[in-house]
């Protein structure tokens, strides 16, 4: 096995980027998720009720710093657009804790549960992608551990999915039949949640070695 594809969301619930390494920390991958959209309450907002944020592409520049569609994410046309999606008053708010992540600090899926699947990648929203994995093996990893070069991954369990899965990532259309088919094929899961028990660099085409819990 190896590592696919390593992808970072700068920006929660904004598309992210795909990247050739990064470097993972007991936090996952370093800057992921590190600003959100809050609306005026001061509640973080996601693309589960406000999809239009996924038509947003966010970046890291050369210096560390996000950029939303390009821009800086402090730009006032950056704040008008996340206002136009999440109402007045609504701010992009930088957040390093490990409250800003909806479960575990890392998403794992693998290829083979990616082409059952039968859809983009995106719609998963993985942090790493393992690569050589036959078919729906993921599904027996609960409890075992990643090990990519000095790294640890802890699998925890399998990512319930929701709606999100049912935009298209490029045309934000919406497909319902996309959450109904993981329902009813998957169980309602896809992917794993993950937490980094060592951390360090890992990088695409790195390998990947399975260790199950007494082995």
């Amino acid at each position: 096995m190896h590592v696919a594809e390593i992808w970072r969301y700068p920006v929660k619930s904004m598309a992210g980027e795909r990247l050739p390494e990064a470097r993972l920390t007991a936090l996952g991958i370093e800057r992921d998720r590190a600003l959100q959209v809050r609306n005026a309450q001061g509640r973080t907002i996601t693309s589960r009720s406000h999809p239009g944020l996924l038509g947003h592409h966010a970046t890291l520049g050369a210096e560390g710093s996000a950029l939303v569609d390009g821009l800086p994410w402090d730009a006032p046309e950056v704040l008008a657009a996340v206002r136009k999606i999440a109402g007045p008053g609504a701010q992009l708010v930088r957040d390093e804790s490990e409250e800003r992540f909806d479960i575990l600090p890392l998403l794992v899926a693998t290829d083979g549960a990616i082409a059952a699947f039968g859809r983009d990648t995106r719609r998963l929203r993985p942090n790493l992608v393992i690569g050589g994995v036959e078919g729906l093996a993921e599904r027996t990893w609960e409890g075992a551990q990643l090990v990519i070069g000095e790294v640890v991954i802890q699998v925890h369990d399998l990512r319930a999915r929701c709606v999100m899965t049912t935009y298209d990532p490029d045309t934000l259309a919406q497909d319902p039949q996309v959450l109904r088919d993981i329902v009813r094929r998957f169980q309602g899961k896809l992917a794993l949640n993950c937490e980094v028990v060592k951390g360090g660099t890992v990088r695409v085409n790195q390998a990947v070695e399975l260790r199950r819990a007494g082995s």
